[in-house]
């Protein structure tokens, strides 16, 4: 239920998007919502906070009770053998390799089946995030549509992992992925939203100088050198050991600190060991941060004379639609959803190696005009595609789409 004036706590609201999308914008959304009044939504995934998926789920959630959507968030619980198989799915996924035995699988839909003891998820429209709470939907009794919303890439999943979780896939009504490159071979209907950020949230709101350098002091950064900065989860899937590598290379050329920011999701049991191997590398020029903070980040990527994500695998890249949002140039790797962000020369730059990224590092640090350019058009990007008011209306043309029997009439489309 939308807030009102008297709420002493007052929500963000689609209206207050007005100043970056426009009336006309604002007015379609509230539209579509009309419809949908009171359709209970629940969105089921693994953890409440670490990763984007997190990152989304929280205002979004919120963003459909403004429009008049009671919209619920559940997250599923497990010992540490559950979230270390799904850890293990979630990489073959993106093509690592996996041997998952019989034990292995009767662990995971096990503890799936305790979570759907423990959720009655009886609404209108339910949307399961990723594969940990996949085969939920065997459990449960559908009152309406059910959407699997997979955020990984899924361009070249494991064979014979993707074999075992298809037919749970096969019983939703949609799937929904990030980008049309990571559509596989389905009996369901599958459509494409990318991500998007929330510019109302303190890791996104405007900070002033003096804010900004209060958070780098009590941190302990130094300002005195341009700052290289990633900011991610601790996953072998963002490269860090690259970027440390490329950041090496580059400083030989020109003098810099390398900042890695990250945190570890509940639901990824190897963040602790990439973390570890990360702090090997810590000097007084490479700062490894392991911190809770949504302020630091948006100081950081604000302070950045450049800020880099070179991962090796990634659905979508919200770091980089948050660093492009506060005008910073980005060198991104060129791999999955980062390629549908960056223009490369336009917006920031995509590199498929070490190397690459160093020069690139090089280039931007030596030309503060490039760096102008590509923030300035960087954050136009996220203003036209990346905000939080699209994901919205996908969702909200995705729900009204059902009709009896769950069929799903065509989508319009939407620019993305």
């Amino acid at each position: 239920m939308a807030t009102n004036s008297g709420d002493p706590y007052p929500l963000v609201q689609v209206e207050h998007y007005e100043r970056y999308v426009g009336a006309e914008v604002v007015e379609r959304i509230l539209e579509k919502a009309r419809p949908l009044q009171d359709l209970r939504v629940a969105h089921v995934n693994s953890t409440y906070y670490g990763g984007g998926v997190a990152e989304m789920l929280s205002p979004l959630t919120l963003l459909m009770n403004s429009v008049g959507m009671a919209t619920e968030w559940r997250a599923i619980q497990g010992p540490p053998d559950f979230f270390n198989i799904t850890k293990k799915m979630h990489n073959a996924l993106q093509g690592a390799d996996i041997h998952l035995t019989s034990m292995k699988a009767t662990i995971y839909e096990e503890v799936v089946f305790e979570n759907a003891v423990r959720n009655r998820l009886d609404h209108d429209r339910v949307v399961i995030h990723d594969p940990q709470p996949l085969p939920i939907v065997r459990h449960s009794r559908k009152r309406g549509p059910w959407i699997w919303r997979c955020h990984v890439d899924l361009s070249n999943p494991e064979p014979s992992l993707w074999a075992y979780l298809k037919p749970f896939v096969e019983q939703y009504d949609a799937t929904v992925l990030s980008i049309p490159e990571y559509a596989r071979e389905l009996s369901i209907p599958q459509v494409f939203f990318m991500p998007a950020i929330d510019p109302f949230s303190i890791k996104n709101r405007e900070m002033n100088e003096s804010e900004i350098e209060e958070r780098l002091q009590h941190h302990r950064i130094p300002t005195d050198l341009p700052l290289v900065v990633q900011v991610s989860r601790f996953d072998r899937w963002k490269d860090p050991e690259g970027v440390v590598a490329a950041w090496r290379l580059a400083r030989q050329e020109t003098p810099c600190t390398l900042v890695l920011l990250g945190n570890m999701a509940s639901d990824d049991p190897e963040g602790q060991k990439v973390y570890e191997q990360v702090m090997r590398h810590k000097d007084e020029r490479l700062i490894v941060l392991s911190r809770e903070d949504t302020s630091l980040v948006n100081a950081l990527q604000r302070r950045a004379a450049v800020v880099v994500q070179k991962s090796l695998r990634e659905g979508f890249g919200l770091t980089v639609a948050e660093a492009m949002w506060k005008g910073t140039p980005v060198i991104g790797g060129n791999v999955g959803g980062i390629r549908h962000q960056l223009e490369d020369g336009h917006n920031g730059f995509l590199v498929d190696s070490v190397d690459q990224c160093a020069q690139r590092i090089v280039q931007v640090l030596r030309n503060p005009k490039l760096r102008h350019q590509l923030g300035h058009h960087a954050h136009e990007t996220v203003r036209r595609r990346f905000l939080l008011t699209r994901y919205l209306e996908q969702y909200l043309d995705l729900f009204n789409a059902f009709e009896a029997r769950y069929h799903l009439r065509p989508l319009p489309h939407l620019t993305t």
